[in-house]
Formats: structure tokens, sequence, C-alpha cells
């Protein structure tokens, strides 16, 4: 098929969705585990798996189990021989509240109406459920340790307790000192806000905010399996979320070293699962909120549509499903060293369907074996049970070769096209042009929307005008436009929306959308 056709094929029903609109601090440890025994196990889901639900800030793919050959991650790299993996998976916006508290509520950002960090969903969108409210309706003890909504209005301040959790979130009490003067320099003085390897036992209460959140995660498995409640323990580590201060050269190198440091943090995690004897029982979903640009089109950051900011690692972990379960006495995940351990482990089951973070509440849901909840309709603003993503689950056992297969004999086009699997991405900017609030403009600054699309074989966006006041954008006003071709520009690096060959069936697009 010819590349325009192909492309406008590909564009004609995706975009026609898009742009339509598819577009408190820890409590005292002894007070959360006499409430947690009190509770009794006839109140459980019936035999429903637990839920390990890890979720990373800031980290990119820049693992061994999705082909990096410099990083040191062999925990993760366990996890993911046991698991089924996607390769193409992005998150809804490419910074921590708005994708949080889209995957969350299983919401895109233009339903939550959150782009910034200074809205509270509940508030100023629609009282919508939450994953963990969820599963805390159906019978679970939902649990939240480290940053998984990102606190602050956000969240109401209460990483959206109690809707969302049983007991009051957990946050490590070494966060206060995360700008204080820890980083010895060469001079032997101490500075702040460095990217720095650092002595543990000179730290401030001789530990780390990751450190601390991996050991209340364990001590919660423990009380659970002593309780024998079935539980859904979220755990959201920081690193390789870091203050970016050193030269560009040594930037990437301080970013995979946070990388490795994050893999001791699962590796122990995932160890104490085996100690407690759950790792049979426990479902371990892993990703992050976003990606990470370490360089690539001359930036340091996320706060864009390129796949290096919104793609992110997503695996399931699933006993009897994606792994055989673990006999009496052996162990699924014992705890490797980064710096001593040089075997290698191939996912179980690696995907490259394109899919999107806002399906995880009904792909978590279904594997759990819970009703998976409806699909929200066209305005759900009213609507308080509802996902605008829907399960992956059906892609875990399908083979490429069987995808390739079905697809090649379709006989309705739209149909074929129109199922295959995209991912949306959006990004908000205050003006045409760079200025000092482009990367993370409020709300009220917000004049233009970035709506992005990517399939397995483009990525394309337009940069339409946005009206913060009422939350709407103009699709007759285009101000820009990209697209990547992604086997001949991976990096994304050559812009070809404007070229003669493509610009005529973009605006046939464009045009049908305006009526």
């Amino acid at each position: 098929m010819a590349t325009a056709a192909r492309l406008w094929l590909h564009l004609y029903p995706c975009l026609l969705g898009l742009f339509r609109g598819a577009f408190a601090f820890a409590p005292e440890a002894a007070e959360a585990t006499r409430w947690l025994r009190t509770r009794r196990a006839a109140v459980g889901p019936g035999d429903g798996m637990n839920v390990l639900f890890i979720v990373v800030d800031d980290l990119r793919p820049v693992l061994g189990c999705y082909g990096d050959k410099l990083v040191k991650s062999p925990n993760i790299d366990q996890l993911a021989s046991h698991s089924v993996v996607f390769s193409n998976a992005y998150a809804q916006q490419a910074v921590c509240a708005p994708s949080r508290v889209s995957f969350l509520t299983g919401r895109r950002p233009d339903s939550t109406r959150l782009y910034d960090f200074y809205s509270y969903w509940r508030v100023h969108a629609g009282n919508y459920s939450t994953m963990p409210q969820y599963f805390k309706e159906n019978g679970y003890v939902t649990l939240s340790v480290g940053k998984v909504f990102h606190p602050g209005v956000s969240s109401n301040y209460s990483d959206d307790y109690p809707h969302s959790w049983s007991v009051p979130p957990f946050h490590p009490s070494t966060e206060k000192y995360e700008n204080d003067k820890t980083c010895r320099g060469k001079d032997g003085k101490l500075y702040a806000n460095l990217v720095c390897p650092v002595d543990v036992t000179e730290m401030p209460s001789g530990t780390l905010p990751d450190i601390q959140s991996t050991e209340e995660a364990i001590r919660l498995m423990n009380v659970m399996k002593t309780s024998k409640q079935k539980f859904f323990l979220a755990v959201g580590y920081h690193k390789p979320h870091i203050p970016l201060r050193y030269p560009q050269r040594q930037i990437r190198q301080s970013y995979y070293a946070a990388v490795s440091y994050l893999d001791t943090q699962v590796g122990q995690l995932l160890n104490a699962l085996d100690d407690v004897g759950l790792s049979n029982s426990t479902i371990v979903v892993f990703t992050a909120d976003h990606g990470w640009s370490l360089g690539e089109h001359g930036e340091w950051a996320k706060y864009s549509n390129f796949d290096v900011a919104t793609r992110v690692p997503l695996m399931f972990y699933v006993p009897g499903m994606t792994t055989s379960p673990v006999s009496q006495g052996e162990r699924m995940f014992p705890y490797l060293d980064p710096f001593s351990h040089i075997l290698g482990f191939v996912p179980q089951g690696q995907s490259k369907k394109v899919v999107e973070l806002v399906s995880l509440f009904s792909t978590v849901a279904e594997l759990a074996g819970l009703q998976v909840p409806p699909v929200c309709p066209e305005t759900s603003f009213h609507v308080v049970l509802c996902t605008e993503g829907s399960s992956i689950v059906r892609y875990f056992n399908a083979s490429e070769e069987k995808v390739k297969e079905e697809k090649d004999g379709c006989d309705d086009t739209f149909r074929c096209f129109n199922e295959e699997t995209v991912a949306f991405s959006q990004y908000p900017r205050p003006a045409d042009t760079p200025q000092w609030n482009s990367d993370k403009p409020k709300l009220k600054d917000i004049r233009i929307m970035g709506y992005s699309m990517r399939t397995i074989d483009y990525r394309c966006t337009v940069w339409v005008r946005f009206n913060p006041n009422n939350f709407s954008a103009d699709f007759e006003d285009v101000h820009a436009g990209e697209l990547y071709m992604v086997e001949t520009d991976p990096n994304q690096d050559y812009n070809i929306y404007n070229n003669t060959s493509h610009a005529c069936f973009l605006k046939k697009i464009l045009g049908f959308l305006k009526h």
C-alpha cells in the first residue's frame, strides 16, 4: 500500500476519535498496624489475588529487559522474565500530577482537567472513582507507600485519602531533606540540589526516602500476610527523578546510576514477597509516570510529546498466567546485586502493541477478577465509575504473527485500522514560541494544546488553540504540526508534516473534522 494512502487510513479513524475529545503523611506505624489487624478476612474479595503496584518517577525504559546494554537492572529484568512486557506503552501527559491522576482514575487529562499541579479532579472535573478506590470498594485493603499520587493540591493534600486508601498514605520522613545540603563537593563542603553519590550513613537519619519506602512496604506485606487480607499495595519510588545540576556530559551517567539504585529497592521488595510466601498469590504491575529526555531534541527534561518523554516501561506479573507458580521452598525473586550479577534475563512474553497508561485501571481490575468498569460515554463528567482506557489483557497471549494474519485477512478497511492500537498524549504550552513558563504553564496561561497520536508506524501531533476558561480545543486553528515515521526516523528528529507528499491528506483530515 502506498505510504500516503496507508497513513491516511491510519489517521482518519484515529484522529477522528482524538479530535472529538478522546482527549497527608504517614500515620504512626503501630496505629496503622492495629487498624489493619482488626480487619477480618471475611470482607475480602473471595479468591482474588493481591496487587503490588509499583510506579516509578521519570523512568524511561532504560532497562536490560528493554534492550539497554549499559544499565544494570537485574532485579527488574528478573521480574520481566516472569511477566508480559509491553515495549510500546505511553503516558497521557509527560508530567507527574496529570499522568498519575490520569492512570489512577482511568480518565484522560481532558476529562480530569488537570494539565498542571493546581486542581483536584473531584472538585474541578468530576467525582471520579480511582483504581485503588475500586479495589477498596470490592473488599481489598488499599495501601499507599511513597509517591503514588502526586502530593499537594492535585490529590487534595491527602493522596486522595480516605477515598482511595484504607489508611493514611505513608511518606518517607527524609523527604523533607530533599533540598538540604547533603552533597559533598570537591572542596569538602556540603551543597544542596546536586546530583551526587552519597554515603547513606552520612545522610539525615542515616537513610534515604526510597529506602524508607521499601522498608515500609515490606512491613505492610508482613502485616497483611498475618491478617490474611487481600491487599492492593501501591509503592511509588522517587528515583530516578533527580535535580539535574551536573554538567550535561555527566547527567546520563547519573541517571543510569539512579536506575541501578532503584533496581536494588525493587529487588528487595520482590525478595520480601517471596519471604512472606505471597509470590503465588500477588499480581505485580511495574511502570512509570512518564519518561525523561537525556539530551534528545536538546532537552534534559520531560515536558513534551516525544517518545523519550511519553514512553514508559510496563510489565505485568500474573501467577499462573504469565508464569508457572513457584514450588514450595523455591524463590521466584531472589535478590540480585546489580553490580555483581552478569546474567541476562529474557521477558516471559513481549508485546509490541501500542498501549496507554490510561488502560491500567481496567486491566488490573480484569487481572484481579473484578468486574471491569464500563467504558465512559462521550461526556462523562457526571459518571462516577467508568474508564477511557480499554483493558489490554487480550494482548497478553496474542502473538504478533496472529495479529498480522488477522489484519491481512480483514475485509473491512475502516474496522481494521480502527482496531489497530494507538496511544494518545497531549501537552500544553502558553504560546507558540518558548518563554519562561513553556514547560509547566499553569492552567490560566495555557493557550496551545499539542494533541499527539502514536501508532506502531508513526507519531503525529497537531498544536491547536486552547481556551483554558472552558477547556476547549479549536481544531480549526492549527498552529503547527509534527509527523515522524518511526521506521526511518526512530528518534523523531525529522518532521515531515509540511512535506508536499503528506500535506494533502492531512489537510483533508482536518477539513473533515471541522465539520
